[in-house]
This record gives C-alpha cells, structure tokens and sequence, in this order.
C-alpha cells in the first residue's frame, strides 16, 4: 500500500512538471476599454494633455498615467520615457495594469527620406529595430559573421539583426526571429480618413518658418535604435538600406510589445530635424514643439475617426 502510494504521488509531480506553467495575471487598475497614448516626453505630450478631460491619474515606477477623454474616446495618456527599453517596459505596464484596447504613439522624429521635409508627418506601415547589431570580427578576408546571417547591407563592421521574440497564445520560451513589426490595418485606414482635412503649422510661435508646407505621409517604413542620430552619412545608410521615412529612439519598441500582446498599433511621427542631413547644425532645438504639436495634431483627428467607427 505504501509503494503503491509513493508510485502515486511521483506520477502527479511528474505530470505536473509536464504541465504548462499558468500565466501571472495583473489585476488592472481600470477595467475600462481604452487607447494608449504614448509620447517619449512633455513636449510631445503637452497637446494632447491639454486637450484632454483627465479623470484620474496613477503612478506606476515613476510615471504617470492619465486616465481620460479625449476626442471622445476614452484613453489612458503616459510619456514612455526616452529610448528603446523606457519605451518597453511603459508600455507593458500599461498593457498590465490597464484594459487596453489599442496603442498610438505620437511625437517627433529624424528625417531620412531626402524626399521629405522638416514638420511633415509619417504614419509609416511598419517599424524595424535597425540597431539590433552583429558587430563583426575583421579578418584579412573581410567580416566573419560566425553563425550569424547577413539580413540586410552593414555599415562598416555593423550588420543588422533580427529581434528573437515569443508571443502571447504561443509555445512557452519558443523564440522566432522578427524584423518589421506591422501596425494595424483598421488604424492605417482610419489614418489615411483623417488626415485629409488635417491643418499642420509651419511656424514656431518665436515666428521661425518652414520654407514648405508640412504634410502627412502614409505607409513606407520606419525604424528605432537606440541612439540619437546627427550624421549624414549614416542616414544615407539607413535610407539606402530600410527605405525608412524616419528614424527615432522608441517606436519599434513600443510596436514589439503591442506585437508579442496582441495589441492594435499605430504611430505618428513628426520630422524635427533631418538626422544630420541637414546643411547646418541640428534642427532639433528650434523644431521640436512645431513636430510635436504637428504630431499631436494629426492624432486628434485620427480619434475623431476612430471615435464615429
């Protein structure tokens, strides 16, 4: 009777260790269905803040989050912080901590497109991580990339690399790689409806002008790294290599967190400068609150849109 027992109770640890583990489960704060609204930092928020009707305001690690109206759909507004993991982790804890039904992001950007100008806004159709790196071995032969492929063109000893990821829904720890994280049809569509009667500014309020009407771009590709970029030869690379319409410190990040959720995404980014492509020195300092504000903008319509759905 013992042994049959002890025989007993191995076979239910036994199959308990063959069970898969269950998910945590957060308790949200809110249960409320709402859109997340993203920006980097103040300047990128401060429209969007003062336009909406903020009802209640938690923190989380530090951050606020806004809970509230705007353009009458209900949202959750909070600054991700600048940079690629800021941008991650404030995006999981809302998803965490929050019913969220949807994500935006809004903000400014480098210009790389040399097609397109200070102030104008891209909506581009997919993001890429473009600074996960292979940084090479130099031989007498050229670059050994070892067991690594070769995805896309280098920059010097630099070789881009796909992201490895596992998804909600998915075979715990099974990884796969990713490039182009897609954001939501439904919302590119909605985007495209709003931005034909979008009104963008071409002049800062100290009175400084674009020399070219703004405008928003829809589709192509966009792409985050980790660092703020200031050098023209390196944007002709990036051009040349992803076609990307912008490059910026959060956004593809933000974008792999809504993929691996199963979360709708969209981002809008405004140009404030030309990421060294520039004839002088960085636009940034004189553009930034016109390419926030234009951003702003653009998004407010686009939740018109979403709103009457």
């Amino acid at each position: 009777m013992k042994r049959k027992f002890l025989l007993t109770s191995l076979l239910i640890l036994f199959l308990a260790g063959c069970a898969s583990p269950p998910e945590i489960q957060v308790a949200p704060l809110d249960d409320s269905p709402r859109l997340a609204i993203i920006s980097a930092f103040e300047p990128e928020m401060k429209k969007l803040l003062s336009e909406a009707q903020i009802s209640d305001t938690y923190t989380i690690n530090g951050r606020s989050f806004h809970l509230g109206q705007l353009a009458k759909n209900d949202v959750v507004l909070f600054q991700s912080g600048v940079s690629m993991v800021n941008a991650a982790m404030t995006t999981q804890a809302a998803l965490d901590h929050f019913n969220i039904s949807g994500i935006l992001f809004s903000g400014i950007a480098g210009g790389v497109n040399p097609d397109l100008n200070i102030g104008d806004v891209v909506v581009p159709s997919q993001w890429g991580q473009y600074q996960e790196m292979l940084f090479a071995r130099e031989t007498e032969d050229g670059w050994d990339l070892g067991w690594h492929g070769e995805e896309f063109p280098n920059y010097g000893m630099m070789f881009p690399q796909e992201v490895s990821l596992t998804r909600e829904g998915g075979k715990p720890d099974s990884e796969k790689g990713h490039f182009w994280f897609q954001v939501d049809p439904e919302m590119l569509a909605a985007a495209r409806q709003a931005a034909d009667g979008v009104q963008l500014d071409k002049c800062t309020f100290l009175g400084k002008c674009l020399e070219v009407d703004p405008v928003v771009i829809l589709g192509g590709n966009g792409v985050s790294g980790s660092t703020f970029v200031d050098n023209a030869d390196y944007r002709d690379w990036v051009w040349d290599t992803f076609q990307a319409d912008a490059l910026d410190m959060e956004t593809a990040a933000v974008a792999h967190v809504a993929y691996v959720n199963q979360v709708p995404f969209i981002a809008f980014r405004s140009l404030s400068d030309l990421a060294g492509g520039g004839s002088g020195e960085n636009e940034i300092k004189t553009f930034f609150q016109l390419a926030s504000d234009n951003s702003a903008e653009v998004i407010l319509a686009f939740l018109q849109v979403w709103g009457e759905r």
